[in-house]
Parts: structure tokens; sequence; C-alpha cells
């Protein structure tokens, strides 16, 4: 009864072994899969200054979802986006180094990571030609062991990988899957925002259907972020990010270097007793986003006859 119940679990929020990207085996534990309280990411990362691109898995579980100190609130939603605000709770009484002030006067814990004993990986294209590898928790996080060196891509673009874990006292066994995704490319260049205007993005789709496109763009961030906008989209190839959304990110102001950050990504889950474990096949491009008035800087010689640079990355 337990092994069927948990099959329905995680067959119910699009997993289970059978569905497009995996999911638990049939020994994962009965558990409410809404909480995320673990993820594994396999990653395809870009080349930055003339680096090569490389592939990277890490993995770290939690015995519950972990609290944030700051906390989103909803300002508007357009196609897809929302513009988000910052919002920190005060906590008359310090909560300490072991929680964080979640709600007025109200400290919760940080979650305490955990283990799932040894990690196989199948399916993962490593340089030496192996498609199988082993992880042992260091510090209770997983990354394959020095002896093991990911290729690039680490998966095919719709090719499904899995993870099988041996079993801990947090979690029994139980198999996780996804598929791959192919390496994201933001075409649009440069990327420009302005007061009461939209703003269209565009990148390469995908050849094999599946995947998310996640955006933040947050303007703020090297001052304290003052709002982000966050965009959920399928990934098509192109969106127009609405111009109201734009003109109140702008209002609420901006700091130095501001950015874009775009992930395409794919996921599969697995339920255990404290919540949801995710694999996730994940692509992110980070680009600087040009926005009116703002000159960024490191230090004053970067800036105009006049002006300093301020904390905030920016010339004044």
């Amino acid at each position: 009864m337990k092994k069927l119940a948990a099959i329905a679990l995680v067959a119910a929020c699009g997993g289970g072994s059978d569905s497009p990207d995996g999911g638990g085996g049939p020994d994962a534990a009965v558990g409410d899969v809404t909480p995320l309280v673990g993820t594994f990411t396999v990653s395809l990362v870009p080349s930055v200054a003339g680096a090569p691109p490389y592939s990277s898995l890490l993995g770290k579980v939690y015995d519950g979802p972990q609290p944030e100190a700051i906390q989103w609130v909803t300002a508007a939603t357009a196609n897809g986006c929302t513009l988000l605000t910052p919002k920190v709770p005060f906590c008359s009484t310090p909560c300490g180094g072991s929680a964080v002030c979640v709600a007025e006067n109200t400290c919760k814990p940080y979650a305490a990571s955990q283990t799932l004993g040894t990690v196989t990986a199948n399916g993962l294209a490593t340089q030496s030609g192996a498609a199988t590898f082993t992880m042992d928790p260091v510090a209770n996080a997983y990354q394959p062991p020095a002896a093991v060196r990911l290729a690039y891509p680490v998966y095919r673009e719709g090719e499904k990988f899995e993870l099988v874990t041996s079993g801990s006292a947090f979690a029994p066994s139980f198999t996780i899957g996804s598929r791959g995704v192919a390496a994201l490319d933001l075409t649009t260049s440069p990327i420009s925002l302005a007061q009461n205007t939209p703003l269209p993005l565009a990148w390469t789709a995908p050849a094999v259907p599946g995947s998310k496109i996640h955006i933040k763009l947050d303007i703020s961030h090297h001052g304290g972020s003052k709002g982000k906008l966050d965009c959920d989209l399928p990934d098509t190839g192109s969106t127009t990010i609405d111009a109201g959304l734009i003109t109140q990110l702008l209002n609420l102001g901006a700091a130095g270097y501001p950015t874009i950050i775009m992930t395409r990504s794919r996921a599969g889950s697995a339920a255990v007793t404290a919540g949801r474990i995710d694999l996730v096949a994940a692509s992110t491009v980070e680009k600087p986003v040009n926005v009116p008035g703002i000159i960024s800087c490191t230090d004053t010689s970067e800036c105009p006859m006049g002006q300093t640079c301020q904390p905030d990355l920016t010339c004044r």
C-alpha cells in the first residue's frame, strides 16, 4: 500500500517513473510533495570572458523548506511576468544565527541539511566516456568526485538521465529522472530599458519541446534590491515584457551593473516524507542591461569628471 501511494503521489505532481521527465521510483516515500526541500541541478555553464563552457552538477537536500529573510510581495502582473517588491519583517528579539525573521516578531529555524546516502548518476556524459558515476555527500552536499570530469554538453537535448540514491535515515532509496536541455542562446543585444516601452526578447527556440524559460530582471541588486521582475514562460523563442511592468521597475530605482538572467530548464520530481526533491536540467545566461541615467563603476576613475563611484556602484 505504501509503495502504491508513493507512485500515485509523485504522478500527481507531474512525476512518476514513466513520465517524460522521470520522477520518483516505486520506493520513494510518501510525503507532501508541495514544499521543495532539495534540488539537484545539472547545468550547462556558458563561456565567460573567453573561458570555455563547462557542465556542473550540484545537489543539496534539507529536512524542510528553507526560510527566507526577504518576503517578496506581488505589485503587478502581466503576460507571465510579475513585479515583486521586497519586504523585510522585523523581529524585536533577534533570531540569532540558527533562525531567520520570517514575519513580524516571528523567527523560523533554518532547515538542516540531510544526506540521501550514495547517489549514482546514470546517463550523464563524462570526459572519460563513462555514463555512470557515484557521489558521496561532502558536508551534506553532492557533486561529482574529483576523478570525474563532466563532458560539455553533459547531456543531449531531450535525452533522459537519472539519479539513484542508496537511501539514508532521512529517506529510503529512490530514483529521480529528468531530460537534457539545449544550451540557451539569448540573441537580443543590446538589452535596453526605457520608460513606457515594452522589452522584446528573443532566443533560439529548442528543437525538443518540454523546457521552460525563467527570467529574472533585477536592476537594483547592487544597492539592495528595490524590486525585480520574475517571468515564467513557455520556451517558444521570444517574448515581450509589458511596458507598464518595465516602467514600474524603473521607477523603483536602479544600481550599478544591472543584469537580466534567463534560464532554460526541465525538471523531474520525487517525493520524500519531508516534501519534494527536484532534478533540474538547466542552462542559464546573464547579460548586462542598459538603464537610462545609470553609469556603472567599481572605482571613481571610471566615472565622468566631477562624479564619484557610490556604494551602489553608480557614478554620481
